[in-house]
């Protein structure tokens, strides 16, 4: 067996903030008179229509809810760390099939038990929630067995790395009314990308024309062990026999996010891919380019390299009214000279953007904030929750409301007429906190799949709408 270690991490190696260093790039949007896209301590602007994730109750607080986590690599630790922060998320079993994986793990989850077969672990009475973090070509299997044993999951993305595999993922949450699946799509609950959803809904950047995503940072991308065959398996990503690549492993966030935003599945992508720094015997492209075409015209440009960090991550919209920049989960928005005026961003805080000047669009800023005549420093509206905490928080609170509801209805009703059941949760649905679910953790995994075969072939290739069904 492989080891179960961190799979869709963008690894420790990545300092997602270092272009932030010394506050430059905020100076930046400062200089170039950016809007921030922020809403508030209010979920958004007050005709904002209601969240289409649900309620925007990001406390954290519930009762209880014990987990298990299988997979004890690097993005596996990262999540008992940010469950650490958590006071409804006990930390009751461990499982690696690599000891390394499990003492480190251990450290930080010292009452846990550890385990080195999950079919065991599954077996744990006291686990009610699992985590799985292994490599994502071996997610099916735990995924299913876990259901199978009721267990709520949390799956990190992507689900699968071939369409029957992430097809049999979502059936099986699916059929499972009873529990809770929620897939690792972090933004799906980030507070501050929910609300940036909002606001596109009201129709900011007027018609959709294109995005554009990028991730750029120098490192081998590769893992080191003393033992060859250990050190074969974790790096995994690194064989195209078993891993999606850049545009699948990492990709698959933000090109998540132009499904979610555009409200629409793709049509075809285009797909490049090369071998450039790193020749040390991989067979995945270290330099990739994806375009992805939705319907309407519209399209979203993805490119990655573990070769160069100039610009690392950065993200924009583009519509025919406006621009939204996004970067280290803040936003702002450039509006066209003949966009409609919408009212609420007359009162809005703005940064300047060396020759222009933007709304912010990040939640945090409260309406009596942004209407100070001395805006505050752009760091201000760095939220101190991160995105996997948001969406840990998410999937631990569903989780508890869903056995709530589900030990209410069968304390009132029958507790095998599944289809009063299904009615009964469908109101549940209403209160439930943004989220990734089955379908979107399901059309994510096949978005990249496609791409990864695109970039491999350096090919066009046209998405099967088969793909995205279920039967």
């Amino acid at each position: 067996m492989h080891p179960f270690l961190n799979d869709s991490d963008p690894g420790a190696e990545v300092n997602r903030r270092q272009f932030l260093q010394n506050g430059s790039f905020t100076t930046l949007m400062a200089l170039a008179g950016g809007i921030p896209v922020g809403a508030a301590e209010s979920p958004a602007p007050a005709d904002a229509p209601s969240n289409p994730g649900g309620s925007t109750d990001y406390q954290g607080k519930s009762p209880t809810v014990k987990v298990g986590l299988v997979g004890c690599g690097l993005w596996g630790r990262e999540i008992l760390r940010t469950l650490s922060l958590l006071a409804n998320a006990p930390v009751v079993a461990l499982c690696d099939t690599y000891a390394n994986h499990l003492k480190r793990a251990s450290s930080v989850a010292p009452d846990a038990r550890s385990y080195g077969d999950y079919r065991a672990f599954l077996e744990d009475p006291q686990i009610e929630a699992v985590m799985v973090a292994t490599p994502s070509h071996r997610h099916r299997e735990i995924v299913l067995a876990a259901l199978d044993a009721g267990k709520h999951v949390y799956c990190e993305a992507p689900i699968a790395t071939t369409i029957e595999d992430a097809r049999a993922i979502a059936r099986a949450a699916r059929d499972r009314i009873r529990l809770n699946f929620q897939a690792g799509l972090q933004s799906r609950a980030d507070k501050q990308i929910v609300n940036l959803a909002n606001f596109l809904r009201l129709g900011v950047l007027g018609r959709p024309l294109k995005a554009r995503q990028q991730f750029h940072h120098k490192t081998s991308w590769r893992r080191t062990a003393p033992d060859p065959e250990v050190a074969r398996q974790l790096n995994w990503r690194l064989e195209r026999a078993h891993s999606l690549g850049l545009v699948g492993e990492l990709g698959v966030h933000p090109i998540d996010l132009a499904n979610w935003f555009f409200l629409a599945r793709p049509l075809s992508v285009s797909g490049f891919g090369s071998l450039v720094q790193w020749k040390d015997g991989r067979d995945v492209p270290d330099n990739i380019q994806a375009r992805i075409e939705y319907p309407g015209g519209v399209f979203l440009s993805y490119e990655a390299t573990v070769g160069n960090s100039f610009e690392p991550e950065l993200g924009v919209l583009f519509g025919t009214d406006s621009a939204i920049l996004m970067r280290d989960r803040r936003a702002w928005m450039f509006k066209e000279a003949d966009a409609p005026l919408l009212g609420w961003e007359i009162y809005a805080r703005r940064d300047a953007f060396y020759k222009d000047s933007g709304i912010v669009l990040g939640a945090g800023a409260s309406k009596l904030a942004v209407q100070e005549p001395k805006p505050a420093s752009p760091d201000v509206l760095v939220d101190e929750k991160t995105a996997l905490q948001y969406a840990l928080e998410a999937f631990l609170i569903n989780s508890h409301r869903r056995t709530t509801a589900i030990q209410d209805f069968s304390a009132a009703y029958d507790a095998a007429d599944t289809g009063a059941l299904e009615e009964y949760l469908a109101d549940l649905e209403k209160t439930r906190l943004p989220a990734a679910g089955w379908r979107e953790g399901f059309e994510s995994a096949v978005t990249v799949i496609g791409a990864n075969e695109a970039v491999l072939q350096g090919a066009h290739l046209t998405y099967d709408p088969a793909w995205f069904e279920l039967g």
